[in-house]
């Protein structure tokens, strides 16, 4: 397996036929924010190959700080299932980036079959070497555990760079609005109707 690195192109390609299929809309970041990081250097869509034919996908935001990079999309595409692709792609990403953050929709929707999808996506992460962090964030109104795969132990430094990820993208007043991170344990989740670019909130 190998990891390919698209360009604006493929990244709409990717997103039409595939996240707009897989994720729902709470779940799923615009489109336009991932071309405009793209543009910026700050975000890199891969497609796994194996046998000259497209497997999986990963697409991550870029940290500011060297090797560094927050996992937004891992998936697998339909019929390639279940036979290890999602791993071996972890797998290639640990060659690529020294530390990994993740965000993991917190299991307590009070669906009992949504909590079990969530509890058992935690757990895949978790037997490719991520820990939960000490740590949770809630994102334009969704609640997460926080992981992370690399070397640091301090949770308060891997915070630190977590949150440098948004930060270095929104301003101060868009991150007080949007991004709790960290949350606090019994601090309310601020509602969000979405991911909410600046630019929209201007217009709105």
């Amino acid at each position: 397996m190998e990891l390919k690195t698209l360009d604006r192109e493929g990244l709409e390609r990717l997103y039409h036929k595939e996240l707009e299929r897989v994720f729902s809309d709470s779940e799923r970041r615009p489109l336009g924010a991932m071309l405009r990081l793209l543009e910026m250097g700050r975000y890199e869509a891969l497609l796994a190959i194996e046998e000259g034919e497209p497997i999986g996908y990963a697409m991550l935001w870029l940290s500011e700080a060297p090797d560094s990079a927050l996992l937004e999309y891992l998936g697998v595409l339909r019929g390639k299932r279940n036979g290890g692709a999602g791993s071996q792609i972890l797998t290639l990403l640990g060659e690529r980036y020294q530390q990994l953050f993740g965000e993991a929709e917190a299991p307590d929707t009070g669906d009992p079959e949504e909590d079990d999808l969530r509890r058992r996506r935690i757990g895949f992460y978790l037997r490719n070497g991520f820990r939960v962090l000490d740590y949770m964030c809630a994102l334009f109104g969704v609640r997460f555990h926080c992981l992370y795969r690399g070397l640091e132990l301090d949770d308060r430094k891997v915070q630190e760079l977590h949150r440098r990820v948004y930060s270095d993208y929104f301003s101060h007043d868009h991150m007080e609005r949007y991004i709790q991170l960290p949350l606090a344990p019994d601090e309310p989740v601020h509602p969000a109707p979405r991911w909410m670019e600046e630019d929209e909130e201007v217009e709105a």
